[in-house]
């Protein structure tokens, strides 16, 4: 199964050993639970023990969406500064199943055939971007370029995971962005 990246180091924090945590989860409370172990990109730094953690109150974004993490054995901002930009990562089989239909993993989504609703190929899905206003589909077109599709009900109005496939209906141009 993929493993799933549910943070990402953003920079050390004070001299014990902490890092600021950018939360890439919808369910953080369940994955940064001191104890708990994460795998990491690149493989070779991890895996990590989770030691202690607490919410980021900085003055950027009011510290949203970002945890202070302490891992086992980084003692100082030193040993804290080798995982600056490492994401942090769960096997995806130790995911629960989602309880809303209309709701998917990003593993889910990519490598699924993007097609209009005549069954014209548009492309493939090859990852998820998160951004503020929605979830970004990263479309490879049959040409080459990538589009971002707005990963919303009226631009997305299907996704078939036992079919392998996506529906789009987008609006005029939005593929030639």
């Amino acid at each position: 199964m993929p493993e799933l990246v549910v943070g990402r180091v953003v920079r050390p924090h004070g001299v014990r050993g902490e890092v600021v945590v950018e939360i890439r989860t919808d369910s953080p409370d369940e994955r940064f639970v001191p104890g708990s172990v994460v795998g990491t990109d690149p493989a070779e730094v991890g895996p990590l023990r989770i030691a202690a953690v607490r919410r980021h109150y900085g003055r950027t974004e009011g510290g949203r969406g970002r945890l202070l993490v302490h891992f086992d054995g980084y003692a100082d901002r030193d040993a804290a500064e080798t995982l600056r930009g490492v994401y942090l990562t769960v096997d995806s089989a130790s995911l629960p199943p989602l309880a809303d239909p209309d709701e998917f993993h990003d593993h889910q989504l990519v490598g699924l055939t993007a097609v209009s609703p005549d069954g014209r190929v548009l492309g493939h899905v090859v990852r998820v971007e998160h951004a503020p206003a929605s979830d970004l589909l990263v479309l490879a077109q049959p040409d080459g370029r990538e589009s971002l599709v707005p990963f919303v009900k009226a631009i997305v109005p299907e996704v078939d995971l036992a079919a392998g496939r996506v529906v789009l209906t987008p609006p005029e141009g939005l593929l030639d962005l």
